[in-house]
């Protein structure tokens, strides 16, 4: 072997050595599936829980909070019944309270608007421009819940009311709610745009584009951890193949085959733990076969990670069969399933030369 390949090797194994866990990783599972069918004992893989990502942390995104306010928890304001008859008089009662209201607004003595405007929709409870007044100034006094719960109420009456898609998006930028924000604002937009639309809107936005970004980060993170089981699924499953091949092998004895079932269970079993496997045809009334018999027996013992496989033709002539055996002794050199060499006739130097020779794994 090259000494620079023999470095690389050594390297390898001085880097197994000083992290064990290094022996998991996906491309060297080559080595790793080798040295188990060797009967090393692999270290387990650390079984480190990665970061949960199935929800975003919105905490982790810088976003400008800086308008945001603590919401509002007071008990609820009185709200029109929806089914009460109005008549003229009502509504023109309520046209009266909303222009003291808007009078109270332009003095800044928002809780008198409020009342005034209370009394409005209680006169007239299918007005949606009402209730989406008194929104706008619960909005002003930072009262983004209350408003929010007016806003909704404008939205039922009427459905394409821009001041009341404009206040609840603007109560939810309050509360941080960005996303559901900027979508009530991009509809208020559309049905009757103003600066003040265009002004929360320019705060927003940012905000959701920078939640976007995470979201798809966290997906990504998402995507890679089930990518990680799945693989460590996957190989686990092959260790797991690879312990059970080895558990139908014995090793340094010479395994008798009598069936086709047989051989092609312990064949399988020598592929998945990457073992040379040698079929060996013999007969009771085989004198050759009688001298090389011991030889054979004890090259088992002398190669204890090679398969060592002994077919009696007239015990089992269909695996004979199968495998065209003209004469005995004859020795078939298996690997990976498929036929690499083979030994006709009592040669026992010819025999050990190449098992030494398809056992190497270099």
């Amino acid at each position: 072997m090259e000494s620079g390949k023999i470095l690389e090797l050594r390297q390898l194994i001085e880097a197994c050595k000083s992290n064990p866990s290094f022996i998991h990783d996906p491309s060297l599972s080559f080595f790793k599936s080798y040295l188990l069918s060797l009967g090393a004992r692999i270290p387990p893989n650390p079984k480190t829980e990665p970061v949960d990502v199935d929800d975003i942390v919105e905490s982790d995104i810088d976003l400008d909070d800086s308008d945001l306010v603590e919401p509002d928890n007071d008990p609820p304001l009185k709200m029109g019944d929806p089914s009460a008859q109005v008549t003229p008089d009502m509504i023109d009662a309520a046209q009266l309270a909303k222009s003291r209201a808007i009078d109270y607004i332009s003095q800044n003595k928002l809780d008198q608007a409020v009342e005034q405007l209370t009394e409005a929709i209680l006169l007239n409870p299918h007005s949606a421009i009402l209730y989406a007044t008194r929104a706008s100034v619960l909005l002003k006094l930072k009262k983004p819940n209350a408003a929010v719960c007016d806003a909704d109420t404008a939205l039922k009456i009427n459905q394409d009311s821009a001041k009341g898609y404009k206040v609840r998006g603007m109560a939810r930028a309050m509360l941080g709610l960005w996303e559901e924000a900027a979508s009530d604002l991009h509809v208020a937009s559309k049905l009757d745009y103003d600066e003040d639309i265009g002004m929360a809107l320019k705060k927003v936005e940012p905000n959701v584009r920078k939640i976007e970004d995470h979201r798809r980060k966290y997906e990504r993170l998402r995507k890679h951890k089930e990518e990680k089981r799945a693989e460590l699924k996957k190989q686990e499953a092959a260790e797991a193949q690879v312990q059970e091949a080895l558990s139908a092998l014995k090793d340094g004895q010479v395994i008798g085959i009598h069936s086709a079932f047989e051989l092609e269970k312990k064949l399988n079993a020598a592929s998945k733990t990457s073992r040379l496997a040698i079929l060996y045809f013999t007969a009771a009334w085989c004198g050759p076969c009688r001298f090389i018999s011991p030889v054979y027996t004890n090259l088992a013992g002398k190669y204890p990670k090679v398969v060592f496989l002994k077919v009696d033709i007239d015990e089992a002539a269909d695996v004979a069969g199968r495998w065209n055996v003209a004469s005995v002794p004859t020795f078939f050199f298996i690997k990976n399933g498929r036929e690499v060499d083979s030994v006709v006739g009592a040669d026992n130097n010819a025999l050990e030369r190449k098992i030494a020779q398809h056992a190497s794994p270099l």
